[in-house]
């Protein structure tokens, strides 16, 4: 028996934002019954090597909230990403929200403020963000009551969020003939993994679920909504039956072979901050890049 209380006849109406730089979706969700809406994933635009910031992402999302009237009450993160900056507090600063994430981004904070050699200045108690979700809770969005799964394995801090027919899964699951995401990093587990996808797909079969990222394989146009029917039938990682055991496998030996994400490194040290670039004693804007010992 499905263990979630969800109503599939509430349906937000969701407008979709990728990214091609970063194969990421943001998402707008609206209410239907008012103007009240959320933010799910937002991009900051970087260019690594010349250390250039830019908004137009974010700023195609404040547009299309300003042009069609709309009050923003959240701006999601389904976690801590490792391969794009989260826009969060600039799109805060221009239409106002609250940030939100799972509360075990203080185990994300505490691990890479060792990695990036953060100071006592570096709080790692999840105080730069305006709420952090433990599982089950539940949070409104105009008239739309949403909640929270934890589904860590990604990283610990991994959320999804249900709110009426539409679930938002973070990097937890890809489209179907994507799979799933890597759980290499620092705190993931491919087992923890496959337990939290098994959560998901206890959700209807006729839930929709919305992807964070999605890089088109064999070719085919980029995608980014799905049913948890259509993964339990033909996600080529989960689907159609295949145990832990063969998960975790087969994510074990394919992390292996897998590069680091390209923008890991600016990624990382803006979004445990809620999206707030670091800066250097003397107040500029200023990141850091780990080195191994020769």
């Amino acid at each position: 028996m499905n263990q979630y209380s969800v109503d599939l006849n509430v349906k937000p109406d969701v407008t979709a934002f990728f990214d091609q730089a970063t194969n990421t979706i943001s998402y707008v969700v609206k209410d239907p019954q008012s103007s009240a809406c959320a933010v799910v994933d937002s991009v900051l635009d970087i260019d690594y090597a010349s250390g250039r910031l830019t908004y137009d992402n974010a700023d195609r999302i404040i547009a299309f909230i300003r042009e069609n009237d709309l009050q923003l009450e959240w701006l999601i993160e389904t976690h801590v990403h490792a391969d794009h900056l989260s826009a969060a507090p600039y799109i805060q600063q221009q239409v106002g929200g609250k940030i939100g994430i799972g509360s075990n981004i203080t185990v994300v904070q505490d691990t890479f403020g060792k990695v990036f050699n953060e100071g006592c200045e570096f709080q790692r108690d999840g105080s730069q963000f305006d709420a952090l979700f433990e599982d089950g809770d539940t949070y409104h969005i105009g008239n739309l009551h949403a909640f929270v799964i934890a589904t860590p394995g990604h990283t610990p801090a991994c959320m999804s969020h249900v709110i009426g027919n539409a679930s938002f899964v973070g990097d937890t699951l890809f489209m179907p003939d994507g799979g799933s995401a890597r759980a290499d990093f620092p705190g993931g587990d491919a087992g923890v993994l496959y337990e939290s996808i098994q959560k998901l797909l206890m959700l209807p079969d006729d839930m929709r679920l919305f992807m964070c990222h999605d890089y088109a394989p064999n070719g085919r146009e980029i995608q980014w909504e799905t049913t948890v029917g259509a993964e339990k039938a033909g996600n080529i990682h989960v689907g159609a039956g295949k145990s832990k055991d063969e998960f975790v496998k087969f994510r074990t030996e394919r992390d292996a072979q897998l590069d680091m994400p390209r923008l890991i490194i600016p990624s990382l040290q803006v979004n445990m901050r809620a999206g707030d670039i670091p800066e250097d004693a003397d107040g500029n804007l200023m990141l850091k890049v780990p080195l191994n010992k020769l």
